[in-house]
């Protein structure tokens, strides 16, 4: 299946196909000098298969999780393209989840002002819905996605066989990233997730989210209005990210977390039997003071607050800003 995200001069394809991978040639320019960054949690198979089908590759594996989304590991990817005489006409891959996505998508946005970008997520959280949409960022000083910019990828393959190795609990993780899209969009989808097991309906939870999330930023691609909707549950998400001490949960179990206090009772109650279901945490400990400073310091704070996605009924949501009192009051909920 394709699907195309209309954005004018920065349109693109997303193809969705289990097989993709292996035969990444067809539909990506490879002929030529390609910088190819993949993690150490993604089969070096992976990379060395998308290696043979480039003329010239260059393959930088970075360590596993957020801590390779830095100023360090992004400074090291230009030097290594420099290294190696990457010109404006040669190209970037990701071959990963969404950390090596927005590492990677960072790099080709800022070396020479921008080289082509692709992107073949490996994991349900990037399939559904970081591999589109063209942010790209990297975390500085304890902020995540705080140095960045919007660079959409020149076309995005979903294979969906990538997902074969994955560990029951990143696949729980990215459903999370889809049950945030459900809960403000689709009522359908949110129905699927509460009626029958999600686990049995990936390829179809994956279409629906990718979706909902290219009709979104058709509309509005740099987040000036109803793509901000998209950050449900991200607010405290990202506070909770940033504290130190829980360094142990990954980006979607953090979203789960921070969806529970940004909607209403009744939607709470529907909201958290589906977390639970899919093993995803729907209390924690965390000193609420620290995590309000990080949020405090997210690129969605204004004067005088925050402004934070609310979902007061399934398919809906209402963007609200809320000052420090009322964000402590909020995490005081999980």
């Amino acid at each position: 299946m394709n699907l195309y995200l209309d954005l004018n001069e920065n349109s693109y394809e997303i193809i969705i196909e289990p097989g993709l991978l292996h035969k990444a040639d067809r539909y990506l320019d490879l002929d030529r000098k390609v910088l190819i960054v993949t993690d150490e949690g993604v089969p070096s198979a992976y990379a060395q298969s998308l290696a043979e089908q480039c003329l010239e590759p260059v393959i930088v594996t970075v360590p596993q999780g957020e801590d390779s989304k830095s100023i360090r590991v992004w400074e090291s990817l230009l030097k290594t393209m420099l290294e190696n005489g990457f010109k404006r006409t040669d190209a970037v891959v990701a071959i990963g989840g969404g950390v090596v996505g927005d590492l990677a998508g960072f790099t080709a946005a800022s070396y020479m002002r921008g080289v082509d970008f692709y992107n073949i997520p490996t994991t349900v959280l990037s399939q559904v819905d970081s591999s589109i949409g063209g942010k790209t960022a990297v975390n500085f000083e304890g902020i995540k996605n705080i140095v960045g910019a919007f660079y959409q990828p020149k076309r995005v393959l979903i294979d969906t066989d990538l997902l074969n190795t994955l560990p029951g609990r990143q696949i729980t993780n990215g459903l999370a990233e889809a049950l945030k899209m459900a809960a403000c969009f689709d009522e359908e989808l949110f129905a699927l997730f509460e009626k029958e097991d999600p686990f049995a309906h990936l390829p179809e939870i994956i279409e629906a989210s990718l979706k909902i999330k290219k009709a979104v930023v058709e509309q509005d691609e740099k987040e000036g209005g109803i793509r901000k909707a998209l950050n449900f549950g991200h607010t405290i998400g990202h506070g909770i990210e940033s504290f130190e001490q829980l360094h142990g949960l990954y980006h979607g179990e953090c979203v789960a977390l921070g969806m529970i206090p940004m909607c209403s009772e009744e939607v709470r109650g529907r909201l958290v039997p589906i977390l639970e279901k899919l093993g995803l945490p729907v209390t924690t400990c965390l000193d609420r003071k620290q995590v309000l400073d990080a949020m405090l310091h997210d690129k969605k704070a204004v004067e005088g607050g925050v402004t934070c996605v609310l979902c007061e009924t399934i398919g809906h949501f209402e963007l609200k800003k809320l000052d420090a009192d009322a964000l402590l009051e909020r995490l005081s909920r999980i």
